[in-house]
């Protein structure tokens, strides 16, 4: 038996929220007295498997089929239904990417298995005992998960991604799922770039700026805009704003849009609500720039500024400007 994580990677690399799977599923193994191995898709899935020893990876399978060039979520689920009749883990544990999670309900739903998302921390047994995040991060669960083969996500940036403390080399080999044309009915078909505000991915920002509905329209978002393009960092919004036409859903965070998880988060004129909260629990700081002392975003915020955004970004912009010798 063993601990499976699905990684996910970039440019031949695993990306950063499953490192923080993996470590998770590697303290999971080491309390379970079992190893830990992994199971990869796509192209350069096997140049990303071999980098996996850092992270306490024994053994790496990289799925290889025609069909799985690019993501295919049944075609996923299948593959990793597989290993698991196969290999027997004790649990299957994967990054809380939108991806990774819908691939997993599918591989619960073939195997007929228990699946347990949002997990913040795990211990093996019979039951399995986890802590995961519910209601937008807003309550905690502590639940027991019963099965032969456990499945769990780890929700994104609470875990710290964190090496081996004795990494090794990771044994890789390749497996060819047996997959039907049902499985592949649903696949991604085309990738789009979007413009990330001068190359800087909401994702992976140091620094985002956020606006809500407090900017008023779509124009006035231009001092959030050139608030974030002063600190070399991206431009975010709320649901309401995306609702409202004013910014595309790439932009929008949140439980629906995207989960950050930069060094300081800025909203301006977004109140706080538990949708959004649980899309930049991750950020280590928040400064919240709001018109209304009593907002929620307000007592979750580090530190806060009571105002209008339309006054308060601009001089901070000319105060950074001033600073720099602008």
């Amino acid at each position: 038996m063993a601990v499976l994580v699905l990684v996910e990677h970039a440019g031949g690399t695993a990306d950063d929220i499953s490192r923080q799977a993996a470590t998770l599923a590697r303290g999971y193994a080491e309390a379970a007295g079992q190893p830990l191995e992994a199971v990869l898709f796509g192209p350069d899935a096997g140049g990303a498997a071999q980098g996996l020893g850092a992270l306490g990876v024994s053994a790496a399978y990289v799925a290889v089929h025609d069909g799985l060039t690019a993501f295919a979520p049944q075609a996923w689920g299948r593959a990793i239904a597989e290993l698991v009749e196969s290999h027997s883990p004790e649990a299957v544990i994967a990054p809380g990417s939108d991806r990774a999670t819908e691939a997993m309900a599918h591989a619960a739903a073939i195997a007929d298995l228990p699946f347990a998302a949002n997990c913040i921390e795990a211990a093996p047994g019979d039951p399995a005992e986890v802590t995961r995040l519910r209601w937008g991060g807003s309550l905690l669960e502590q639940a027991r998960v019963h099965g032969a083969t456990k499945l769990l996500t780890v929700a994104p940036h609470v875990v710290e991604a964190a090496p081996a403390a004795a990494p090794g080399q990771t044994v890789v080999s390749e497996f060819t799922p047996a997959l039907t044309d049902a499985d592949l009915v649903v696949r991604v078909a085309e990738r789009t770039q979007t413009d990330a505000g001068g190359g800087v991915s909401l994702a992976d920002a140091k620094v985002v700026v956020s606006g809500g509905r407090g900017t008023g329209s779509a124009e006035g978002f231009a001092p959030v805009e050139a608030l974030a393009a002063a600190l070399g960092g991206a431009v975010g919004c709320s649901r309401a704003v995306t609702i409202a036409g004013w910014r595309p859903h790439t932009d929008q965070v949140g439980q629906t849009g995207t989960k950050i998880a930069p060094e300081i988060y800025i909203p301006c004129g977004i109140s706080g609500a538990t949708q959004h909260m649980a899309g930049c629990k991750g950020a280590k700081r928040i400064l919240a720039i709001n018109t209304d002392a009593e907002a929620p975003i307000v007592a979750n915020a580090d530190y806060a500024v009571i105002g209008d955004l339309h006054e308060v970004l601009p001089a901070i912009t000319a105060e950074i400007e001033k600073a720099r010798g602008g």
